[in-house]
C-alpha cells in the first residue's frame, strides 16, 4: 500500500475511533457502540429501522450479511454526528446515485418507519437530480413512490417550489453566490460564449430550481449534494467545491465526515478515501 493510502486509512480509522456521538433518532436513541457488544448494538440499531425479521440477504449469504450489518449498524451508525433523518437521507441519495433499487426501497420504508417526512425523502431525491441526472432520480422516485403508495401516502406530494420562470435565475444566483461567494460571478463573466449554457444551467437549475425549494434547509441540501458527488467518483474538483460549500453554510468537519461515513458502506473505501483526503485539504484535522 502506498504511503498516501496508508495515511488516509489511518485518518479514517481515527475518525471512527474518535467521533463517538450518538445521534437522536426522532425520539429513539441510537445505541452507542461502547455501551455493549458490537453484535447487540447492531441488532438494536438495525431493528429500529427495519424490524426484527432476519435480513433477506442472510438467507443465502449469512456471513456477508452479518459483516454488513455489524459494520453499518454496530460501528458506523453509533459513531456519526448526524440525526437519523440526515443519515437516512444521505443513504437514500447515495443509493439513488449508485442505482441500487433493492436497498433504496428498504431505506425509504425504514425512513418512514422512524418518522422521516415523505416530503423530506422526495426533496432529497429532487436535490440531487442536477448532479446524478434526472433519469437516475426518476428511477429512484419510482421506487420511493411505490413505498409511499404501499403506506397509503397520497401522490403527488404537495409542491415545494418557490421560484417562477421570471425569477429563477435571480434567486438561483443569490443562493449560489451566498454559498460560494465572488468566484461565482467571476466564473460566469469569464465563461466562453459557447459554454454559457453550463453556467446558466448551474445557476438556474441547480440553484434556482432546486436549492430554493421548501422542506429541506440549505445545510441539508449542501450535505446531500456533497454525498452524491463522493458516491459518483471522478468528480473530485466538484466534490472539493461542495466540501467548501458545506463549511460555508455551517456544516463542520464532523458533520461532513459523518455524511461520508454514512455513504461508505455503499460507495466503498476507495471513493471514501478520496473524499476524506479532500476534507483534510479543506478543513485539516486537529493536530
Amino acid at each position: 500500500m502506498n504511503p498516501c493510502c496508508r495515511k488516509n486509512l489511518a485518518r479514517l480509522g481515527a475518525f471512527y475511533l474518535g467521533v463517538i456521538m450518538a445521534g437522536q433518532m426522532l425520539g429513539t436513541s441510537v445505541i452507542p457502540a461502547q455501551d455493549s457488544t458490537r453484535e447487540r448494538v447492531s441488532d438494536e440499531n438495525y431493528a429500529a429501522l427495519f424490524g426484527t425479521d432476519t435480513m433477506e440477504e442472510a438467507k443465502n449469504d449469512p456471513e456477508l450479511a452479518n459483516t454488513m450489518k455489524r459494520f453499518i449498524y454496530g460501528e458506523i451508525v453509533p459513531d456519526i454526528n448526524l440525526t437519523v433523518e440526515q443519515r437516512q437521507l444521505v443513504t437514500i441519495v447515495v443509493l439513488a446515485a449508485i442505482q441500487n433499487e433493492k436497498f433504496l426501497k428498504k431505506n425509504v420504508a425504514a425512513s418512514l418507519r422512524v418518522g422521516v417526512n415523505p416530503l423530506a425523502v422526495r426533496e432529497a431525491l429532487y436535490q440531487v437530480a442536477p448532479y446524478i441526472g434526472f433519469a437516475r432520480v426518476f428511477d429512484a422516485l419510482d421506487t420511493a413512490n411505490e413505498v409511499f403508495e404501499e403506506q397509503g401516502i397520497e401522490l403527488p406530494l404537495p409542491s415545494q417550489g418557490t421560484v417562477t420562470e421570471e425569477n429563477r435565475m435571480e434567486k438561483g444566483l443569490e443562493v449560489q453566490v451566498g454559498i460560494f461567494g465572488d468566484p461565482i460571478t467571476k466564473m460566469r463573466e469569464s465563461a466562453p460564449a459557447d459554454e454559457r449554457f453550463v453556467q446558466d444551467g448551474l445557476t438556474g437549475c441547480c440553484f434556482g430550481d432546486t436549492y430554493t425549494r421548501g422542506t429541506l434547509d440549505l445545510k441539508t441540501r449542501e450535505l446531500l449534494t456533497m454525498s452524491v458527488l463522493a458516491a459518483l467518483g471522478g468528480a473530485e474538483p466538484q466534490l472539493k467545491g461542495h466540501i467548501i460549500g458545506n463549511i460555508s453554510v455551517g456544516n463542520d468537519r464532523k458533520t461532513i465526515l459523518s455524511a461520508i461515513a454514512a455513504a461508505l458502506p455503499y460507495i466503498g473505501f476507495p471513493r471514501t478515501l478520496n473524499a476524506v483526503r479532500l476534507v483534510d485539504e479543506v478543513t485539516p484535522p486537529a493536530q
